[in-house]
């Protein structure tokens, strides 16, 4: 082969080296900026609740009861603006912390159980049916880091 066509061969290669940088670099940018997806599923969250409760509050809880206690707290979730509704492929938008009091959570859920009229045997079943779906926030991703005690200053419950 002739040196011109190894210049050639080595001017594409170069070019080909650099868009494909470009192009990674940008998506990488790109990527990181976007909010990472968590996908919630309500029946794996359903699973995962009445595995995670305590023995008691699975005796006193049909999957049903605990779905329908679930959807109350995505509710909430909303209502405090936790919950988008098109969250895909976009910038994160959450520019103030909010805490979430799992008291105020507690309430919310037991007070929602009456206004519907379902039918909590124990009240303590909305504590635990609470603790386990936030701790299945946690594990699929959806739930930033705790507060720190001092640096907590607007309180939304």
């Amino acid at each position: 082969m002739e040196a011109v066509t190894w210049v050639f061969v080595v001017i594409a290669a170069l070019a080909v080296f650099v868009i494909a940088a470009v192009v990674i670099g940008r998506e990488a940018h790109r990527l990181d900026a976007v909010a990472p997806r968590v996908v919630y599923r309500l029946d794996e969250a359903v699973d995962y609740v009445a595995e995670h409760v305590p023995p008691a509050t699975q005796a006193r809880l049909t999957p049903a009861e605990v779905e329908q206690l679930l959807i109350f707290h995505l509710r909430w979730l909303h209502a405090k603006g936790l919950q988008s509704i098109d969250v895909v492929d976009r910038r994160q938008d959450l520019f103030e912390p909010t805490v979430i009091d799992e008291d105020t959570l507690t309430a919310y859920l037991i007070g929602e159980s009456e206004r519907t009229e379902l039918e909590l045997l124990d009240d303590v079943d909305a504590v635990e049916v609470v603790e386990a779906h936030l701790a299945y926030l946690d594990a699929i991703g959806a739930v930033g880091p705790p507060a720190a005690g001092d640096d907590v200053t607007d309180l939304r419950g």
